[in-house]
């Protein structure tokens, strides 16, 4: 089974996609398998990160932003402004695709972790995510 998801991002942040995601595995019905979640971007990446308190993801960020600098004239890509070649760079450092074990029906994540729509580009952007489901067979 396989969805794609769609999400409107304000600029550079983080968004909680976990319920969506279990959305998908829930109404699959699959009871065992594997959830693996995909983004169709090259400047948004996703990530697996503590979901109680969003300083973390604050935290992330401002080590990130040191990091990998908008306008850094080091970088010749710019077509699309100062955020243009970090925002690649930030999403080949953090990730475009997870994969998740599914354990009776849902997302079998820690007591503290969630999915997160990490978005690298000052602007805002329509995003997709494909969430594929593969169920286990007895």
């Amino acid at each position: 089974m396989q969805k794609t998801l769609a999400f409107e991002t304000p600029g550079r942040s983080t968004r909680d996609i976990t319920a969506d995601v279990n959305a998908v595995v829930r109404d699959a019905q699959v009871a065992t398998g594997v959830c693996h979640v995909f983004i169709r971007h090259t400047s948004a990446s996703l990530m697996i990160c503590e979901n109680a308190d969003p300083s973390v993801r604050d935290d992330v960020e401002r080590w990130i932003s040191k990091a990998v600098i908008d306008g850094d004239p080091m970088f010749a890509h710019d077509m699309e402004g100062p955020d243009d070649m970090p925002g690649h760079i930030r999403s080949i450092l953090t990730g475009m695709d997870l994969t998740v074990p599914i354990t009776d029906g849902t997302l079998n994540l820690g007591t503290w972790q969630g999915i997160y729509l990490y978005e690298h580009r000052s602007a805002p952007h329509r995003r997709e995510v494909v969430v594929t489901l593969l169920a286990a067979t007895s």
